[in-house]
């Protein structure tokens, strides 16, 4: 069953490890398969370096497995609201990394300092609100998911596909498993970079509107002109 989307899943995982974002067993990768509405996850707690396609565990929308021998990842239901709120995505990255995690730490949205920044991410990066102690004793994953639908509101999930979790760390999301990889992956240089900014000036301010609008447009949209056709 969904051989070809386990595969991609798989190999999502490997390379959020190789990417250096995770340790031991932290962090997960899914995709989805719009058709069937299944989603296939990591399994929870298994180590990189043991996982095979047949390791990957197929869930449907209410997060009951249908195939695979293991138990989903944990964070399966913070998955599943991002898959039922944003509709265009395929794939779902979630990791502990250094320079994100900080500022999720921190209660603190990653501001658009520069180009780098710009180039693939439409502005500041949000950061959620803490969750209530209602929310972590109830469906802690999926309360999750509920509190980065709120800091996701007012945004473009296409052109800010990335969140803080306060306290936590990042989720990231892509058309694909691996371009949710790739996100985070962008994620966490951009969150070192910022990092990096803060600490050298920290009265440094965001880069103004228009030279935002000028690199994020240039790679992104109708009008983007950045690489080949």
């Amino acid at each position: 069953m969904l051989d070809e989307l386990k595969r991609s899943v798989l190999d999502a995982n490997l390379a959020l490890k190789r990417s250096g974002l995770v340790l031991y067993t932290w962090g997960n990768v899914s995709g989805i398969d719009r058709e069937s509405g299944l989603i296939v996850i990591k399994p929870s707690g298994v180590d990189y370096d043991a996982l095979t396609v047949d390791s990957m565990v197929v869930v449907d929308r209410g997060g009951n497995v249908v195939e695979g021998s293991y138990r989903p990842s944990s964070d399966t239901p913070t998955h599943l609201v991002l898959y039922e709120a944003f509709p265009e995505i395929g794939g779902v990255a979630h990791t502990h990394s250094t320079y994100a995690t900080m500022w999720a730490q921190a209660g603190c949205a990653i501001p658009c300092f520069g180009t780098t920044h710009a180039d693939h991410f439409y502005g500041d990066i949000p950061c959620t609100r803490h969750l209530t102690a209602e929310e972590v004793s109830g469906a802690y994953e999926y309360e999750t998911g509920r509190v980065i639908m709120e800091a996701m509101a007012q945004l473009d999930e296409n052109a800010v596909p990335a969140v803080l979790v306060r306290g936590h760390g990042p989720f990231t999301w892509g058309d694909s498993p691996m371009s949710a990889v790739v996100n985070s992956v962008v994620l966490e240089e951009v969150a070192k970079i910022a990092h990096g900014t803060a600490t050298l000036n920290p009265a440094a301010a965001p880069i103004p509107g228009y030279l935002l609008d000028r690199h994020f447009f240039r790679k992104h949209g109708k009008g983007a002109y950045y690489g080949q056709r």
